[in-house]
């Protein structure tokens, strides 16, 4: 299969391992570039030592393109976008800020960037300053999506850019890999589903929970981590949703995003309350979300764990290898071409 995204990056299918925390780790990114998509690495929970050591783990499992991530509104962010330039990492998806400086560093060695948006704005923005390629998140995506789903935002986008959109949001399937492409996107990328696989490091209770859960079993909220994310629905989920922001909880929490950062905690307490009280605010609730989702991910725990997942989890029933779901995936998507092709004729 080609496209302008498969051509840009040198992959054979065009599919995106989303930059998931605690899933994206190097092993899963080289299992999906190994596999023929594009792994995206999570630099979220790393330190810029961190970051550099895995962006080198991943270098000896694969020779294959790869990605890795900055959200750029987290602490210590900046610092691992500086690490990504510096070992000249193939593919930088950043999101959450602007990326300007990093397009710009990153095309002096022939990097590639794409900028995460739910908007026209943000990607028109981001098309300007010479980004390569966007994702397109739309509505049913696990975390942050927004109010437009993707089946509007998909065609929106790529009517209105010049560079591609790859579409990220409600897809599971070859179906939806064919769906995406007819509304003119360029590639997909996968969260939900890549992360219910075999290599994947999600800890096996959520995997059985995200093949026993529906589409309808999600919560979309502001609530949770201070801007609109959809997390599985759960008893913890419901319960952090119906708190919000629980000052006390950040508080302990950002302590150990401090020691996790490399960074002292008086440093990062005075830069936050220097940022202003909205800034502030959100970091406090990233703080919490960055623990539940932690204990999620790594420990299964489903007490106190909360889960970003996306609507397509109901369409998810097995745990197959990436590189098995790949090759059903593409016979999905040309039997779903075969049968539109059948009934236009």
């Amino acid at each position: 299969m080609k496209t302008r995204i498969t051509e840009m990056v040198g992959i054979k299918y065009p599919i995106v391992l989303s930059g998931m925390s605690w899933i994206s780790v190097p092993k899963m990114v080289a299992a999906v570039s190994n596999a023929g998509g594009l792994g995206i690495l999570a630099t979220g929970p790393l330190n810029a030592a961190q970051t550099r050591e895995a962006i080198r783990e991943i270098r000896k499992l694969t020779d294959k393109p790869f990605g890795a991530n900055a959200s750029l509104m987290f602490p210590g962010a900046a610092e691992n976008a500086k690490v990504l330039l510096q070992e000249k990492v193939p593919v930088i998806n950043f999101a959450l800020g602007k990326g300007d400086w990093i397009v710009k560093e990153a095309h002096k060695y022939g990097g590639k960037v794409f900028a995460t948006v739910v908007n026209l704005k943000h990607a028109k923005r981001a098309q300007d300053f010479g980004t390569d390629a966007v994702i397109a998140t739309g509505q049913e995506a696990a975390a942050h999506g927004e109010d437009v789903t993707s089946l509007v935002l998909i065609p929106h986008l790529a009517e209105n850019l010049k560079i591609p959109v790859i579409a990220a949001g409600g897809f599971a399937d070859g179906r939806g890999i064919a769906a995406a492409l007819a509304l003119g996107a360029e590639g997909v990328a996968m969260g939900t589903r890549l992360m219910t696989t075999r290599e994947s490091p999600l800890h096996e209770n959520y995997k059985r929970m995200t093949q026993e859960k529906d589409v309808y079993d999600t919560l979309f909220s502001k609530r949770f981590d201070g801007i609109l994310c959809r997390v599985m629905k759960t008893d913890a989920a419901k319960k952090a949703v119906k708190t919000g922001l629980n000052w006390p909880a950040a508080f302990f929490n950002s302590q150990a995003i401090a020691k996790q950062m490399g960074i002292p905690y008086f440093k990062l307490f005075i830069g936050v309350l220097l940022s202003g009280y909205k800034n502030a605010r959100q970091l406090a609730y990233m703080a919490n979300a960055f623990k539940a989702i932690r204990v999620a991910t790594e420990d299964g725990d489903s007490k106190t764990g909360v889960l970003p997942v996306g609507q397509s989890q109901g369409l998810i029933h097995d745990v197959p290898t990436i590189a098995e779901l790949f090759e059903r995936i593409m016979k999905e998507a040309k039997a779903a071409q075969a049968k539109v092709n059948a009934a236009l004729e």
